[in-house]
């Protein structure tokens, strides 16, 4: 992880999505206001925020608002390609988690907020009344093995951390259909162990067994 200092002023992108730390997201980059931040933090070597949107969509409109979570997480760019001038393709990794302790947006309509980072879960033993979950996730990692996805491809980093809560539960987090609202709360959760135990009862409810299928 990236050891970002206690409170720093970062640009957001909000999302209809949610990033994990270690979590990998790809993204295509057209609105004048993201690819002038984009540009700024290939230069500079600098993340960005990515939050969830609770409200309003992805794209800019004139009149319509929007509302996102005050938990969101460091976005570190690991792969930048400029297809067009006004078209960039990149991928993210997740780094640590952040609080937003206040924010604008500015004119050109990018939202700019003073952020305090979160401490990173501490590694913590899946309990044996957990290890279903991170059984049925070995499952659904060979599973997108055999279908040819590469390692480079995975919608997370390695190491694979299966017999880490924190880590299986935010691959969880990232698989399952939750709601918006459901990923901010196991995000901003700060005992993993919990995290877990909440992820394990969505598990539960949709069929653990079939999880993988």
């Amino acid at each position: 992880m990236i050891n970002y200092t206690e409170f720093l002023t970062l640009p957001l992108f909000p999302l209809g999505t949610t990033l994990y730390p270690d979590g990998v997201i790809d993204l295509k980059i057209f609105e004048v206001r993201y690819l002038d931040m984009i540009k700024s933090c290939v230069k500079d070597k600098a993340p960005f925020g990515i939050v969830t949107l609770d409200q309003g969509g992805e794209v800019r409109t004139p009149t319509e608002k929007i509302s996102f979570a005050r938990v969101g997480t460091f976005a570190n760019i690991t792969h930048f390609d400029a297809v067009q001038p006004s078209l960039f393709v990149i991928q993210c990794t997740g780094t640590q988690r952040f609080t937003i302790r206040g924010c604008e947006r500015r004119k050109n309509g990018l939202w700019v907020a003073d952020v305090e980072v979160m401490e990173d879960d501490p590694l913590m033993p899946i309990p044996n009344e957990l290890k279903v979950a991170a059984d049925t996730l070995k499952k659904v990692i060979d599973s997108m093995r055999m279908q040819g996805v590469s390692e480079d491809q995975m919608p997370f980093t390695q190491p694979h951390l299966l017999e880490d809560c924190g880590w299986v539960a935010n691959r969880w987090c990232e698989l399952l259909p939750l709601s918006a609202g459901q990923k901010e709360h196991l995000l901003g959760l700060s005992n993993p162990r919990l995290r877990l135990d909440l992820v394990f009862d969505f598990l539960e409810e949709m069929g653990i067994s079939n999880i993988h299928n």
